[in-house]
């Protein structure tokens, strides 16, 4: 999930490099949904909160900690090192942009950077602070620079296997995208904002931030749920936390819409929205939009919702997914979902049953009906090449796609 870049931000007095390295400084959005106003949050910061930690939640929880470590959520965001880190890192990992001027990724010891050379020389390094994305697409990095955080101007690409230059950059040296608080928002459980007036773009506590959507960003802050539960060991029933299986539709919706529902305008400082919250309390309002101009990157919602399973249902987000899960390849599981609607005693059941095994049936059925399709807004630019190449996600419009359930039997045949 990964990266846009909308607003541009003068920032002049941080580095001094070659004329050769051309320096720009612009806004960071690591999903299409994560536009702001830098202002917006300007002397109005969420107060600073304080959370139990996952790990906490292993104490009494340990199966679901244990498959939450696996699944997308945590991933999408942790410290960079050799085990979070996707992508090779030799002397075959540079991105031209001339015959003398590159960027590489590269390791230094136990630590990882990019680092720009003109001429075979050296002249800007950054490290690889914090990695975003789970690397299932892809995976982008981010770094300090003293409370400030960028995003390096290389992204590894899963598709291809292969660094390319970051979703928004041009084939320009470039190091200074600015990270804002909504791009976080989503792709973290918390981090403590301190911008103030002076503050050239969005500033966080370098050591209050909790990294991947943790289980306190979906069940609210366990401080107090876990002192009293270690005081009455013996009591069962969850003390002061968030159960979002008790949510209504719209609390479950509104919760996966923080992230999943497109571009998102706030109108309260980010991180202030809490599970149970209604969404517009803290977001504009948006307008619905024609199934033709939502992007299947960031608005699985906005798909979903136009789509007849959901309007003619109940059905919300956990309707078919586990968030503690990695349920990546595991379509005979979505197959499930799908049958508890679509069966033949509803004469709502598929049209290929009488034709096809039941495996097929199994493995394709949210092939036919929610089949990847290429990204409008994640796209990456490719080693020597100009135009670029977009990444493949999931639609969660729900529909009849004949052309590709005949390419998928053509296949099968």
């Amino acid at each position: 999930m990964l990266f846009f870049f909308e607003m541009i931000i003068t920032f002049r007095k941080y580095y001094v490099v070659t004329a050769a390295l051309v320096i720009a400084i612009f806004s960071l959005c690591l999903l299409d949904n994560c536009s702001q106003n830098k202002n917006d949050d300007i002397n109005n910061t969420p107060e600073k909160k304080q959370f139990a930690g996952s790990q906490t939640c292993a104490n009494c929880h340990k199966d679901i900690y244990e498959q939450h470590l696996q699944s997308f959520h945590h991933t999408t965001s942790a410290l960079a090192n050799a085990q979070t880190l996707k992508g090779d890192f030799d002397s075959a990992n540079k991105i031209f942009f001339n015959d003398h001027l590159f960027i590489a990724a590269e390791k230094k010891k136990d630590s990882f950077y990019q680092t720009a050379y003109s001429h075979g020389v050296a002249k800007l390094s950054r490290p690889f602070d914090i990695v975003i994305g789970s690397g299932k697409r892809g995976q982008t990095s981010i770094y300090w620079f003293q409370n400030y955080l960028f995003q390096l101007p290389l992204t590894y690409f899963a598709e291809t296997n292969e660094w390319t230059l970051s979703p928004g950059y041009s084939r320009k040296v470039e190091f200074n995208r600015s990270v804002t608080s909504r791009c976080l928002e989503c792709h973290s459980t918390y981090f403590q904002e301190t911008t103030n007036k002076n503050s050239k773009a969005d500033e966080f506590s370098k050591t209050n931030f909790v990294l991947g959507v943790e289980c306190e960003k979906c069940h609210g802050s366990g401080i107090e749920h876990v002192a009293f539960h270690e005081k009455n060991p013996n009591e069962k029933i969850g003390h002061a936390i968030l159960d979002p299986a008790k949510f209504s539709r719209i609390q479950n919706l509104d919760l996966c819409r923080l992230c999943h529902g497109g571009a998102l305008s706030k109108s309260k400082p980010s991180f202030n929205f809490q599970a149970g919250n209604k969404l517009f309390d803290f977001f504009q309002q948006d307008s619905s939009k024609p199934i033709s101009e939502i992007d299947v990157h960031g608005n699985q919602y906005g798909m979903l919702a136009v789509s007849k399973c959901f309007k003619n249902s109940e059905m919300t987000c956990l309707s078919c997914h586990d968030a503690h899960k990695n349920e990546s390849m595991q379509a005979a599981q979505f197959y499930i979902k799908c049958e508890t609607c679509h069966k033949s005693s509803s004469h709502n059941t598929c049209k290929l049953t009488s034709t096809v095994n039941q495996n097929f049936l199994e493995t394709n059925c949210i092939n036919c009906h929610m089949p990847e399709e290429a990204s409008k807004a994640i796209m990456v630019i490719r080693k020597d090449e100009s135009i670029p190449t977009s990444a493949h996600m999931r639609s969660h419009y729900i529909s009849v796609y004949k052309d590709i359930s005949k390419q998928i039997l053509t296949v099968k045949k």
